[in-house]
């Protein structure tokens, strides 16, 4: 079986570099060799009337599958602290336009755990003598025809090219085929960045590879059975968590003047309002005291929020540290206003100020947790909010929540941007 194993695991490239340490294609792959295994086992034993022993079916294989994802997954997180460390990390050159650059290694540095150190950025002609300290300090190493001499000369890992209407397709061949003398790899990043996964297809069309982008999964079988995932998954947490809900009903009665819960109007999909319930974790007419806390906002410059509120109660802090003041919002999800995982539930003051682009949000329920919940909460920006929202929107599936769902269990336990 070891042998088998690892030849499975071979066809199904799971040990390709490119596949390890970055996202859910890898444990694809390895649930992919798992049943191909499980086929060619089974049809050389049919065909050469073999007797399979039952126990390697059963317990084996499934056994083999489900070590091999943990130590992947192990493996991953023990990289990911690494390379926050600024351990084991690739050497990256961007490419592009200022703005663009300059965006792309402000989201590097945020996502340090990648591993991506960027070391300098090559610019077009006219941008290339631009005063570095408006980069936050990222060097000018050159312009665009330079890119292969500078990745030579430093010993770059990664090109990262960003749109860009110098580097047309002749221009990026030849950048690819000066790449191949080195051991750079090279990275395009498409003008929609925040279209990725089972959305982006690329199709021969008329002889030319042409990147096709399906319509997102809003709609038809799939929306039903998150409606319906949601719904029986809120009805059973009730069930099982009934007891401790009423244990926190009691503290919060009991610790301070208010009622028990407390609502608020929120803005769910088609931007249809709702009453969104939580637990009362601030001292009665909290909401009458914002006005005069505005100036001392640690939020963005749309949410209001405050690291140290001092109308929080002291077990508010603590409900809220651990997101135990949502918990009611179950009976939200229950009822069909909101949904498990989506964009965070936005006040009505906060529509107004929206763009066109956060809209893009109603288009989905807002949800109990999300992408907002797990990428850090109230320490993000106003921009990174609206980027967040918007791709977990374009990319929804039930993978993707589950995944967020996954994820939610270590953001709540490390309590980080929850105040």
């Amino acid at each position: 079986m070891p042998f088998v194993w690892v030849l499975s695991m071979l066809v199904a490239r799971s040990y390709e570099e490119r596949f390890l340490w970055v996202g859910p294609e890898e444990f694809r792959r390895v649930f992919f060799a798992a049943v191909m295994q499980l086929a060619v086992v089974g049809t050389v034993s049919w065909g050469l009337q073999l007797d399979v022993a039952r126990g390697f079916v059963v317990l084996a294989l499934p056994l083999a599958t489900l070590l091999t994802l943990v130590q992947r997954y192990g493996h991953r997180r023990w990289l990911h602290s690494r390379h926050s460390r600024g351990q084991f990390q690739q050497t990256t050159l961007l490419v592009g336009h200022r703005n663009a650059v300059a965006s792309l290694d402000e989201q590097m540095q945020r996502q340090a755990f990648h591993g991506y150190k960027v070391m300098g950025c090559c610019l077009p002609m006219g941008e290339a003598n631009f005063v570095a300290d408006a980069f936050n300090g990222l060097p000018v190493l050159g312009g665009l025809a330079d890119v292969a001499e500078v990745v030579a000369q430093y010993e770059v890992d990664t090109v990262a090219v960003l749109p860009c209407p110098e580097l047309d397709g002749p221009a990026l061949r030849r950048l690819g085929w000066d790449l191949e003398k080195t051991r750079a790899e090279l990275l395009l990043a498409p003008a929609v960045t925040e279209i990725v996964g089972p959305r982006v297809r690329i199709r021969p069309v008329c002889g030319l590879p042409l990147m096709h982008m399906e319509r997102p999964e809003l709609r038809g079988i799939r929306r039903f059975t998150k409606n319906v995932f949601d719904r029986t998954a809120a009805a059973l947490g009730i069930l099982f968590i009934g007891p401790a809900l009423v244990g926190l009903a009691l503290i919060v009665g009991l610790t301070s003047r208010g009622g028990v819960f407390y609502r608020q109007e929120r803005v769910g999909r088609d931007g249809r309002t709702f009453s969104m319930l939580k637990f009362r974790s601030m001292v009665a007419g909290a909401d009458r005291l914002v006005g005069d806390m505005k100036s001392d906002s640690g939020g963005n410059s749309v949410l209001f929020k405050q690291r140290n509120d001092p109308r929080v109660t002291p077990i508010g802090r603590i409900m809220r540290r651990y997101s135990l003041d949502e918990l009611p919002q179950l009976l939200n999800v229950l009822r069909g206003d909101m949904s498990l995982v989506g964009p965070r539930p936005p006040l009505p003051s906060e529509v107004e100020r929206y763009g066109f682009d956060m809209h893009r949000r109603f288009l989905v329920k807002p949800g109990l947790t999300g992408l907002w919940q797990v990428s850090g909460r109230s320490d993000l920006s106003w921009d990174d909010s609206v980027r967040i929202d918007v791709r977990y929107v374009e990319n929804w599936s039930l993978t993707f929540d589950f995944m967020i769902l996954w994820k939610t269990v270590g953001a709540v336990l490390r309590g980080s941007g929850a105040y």
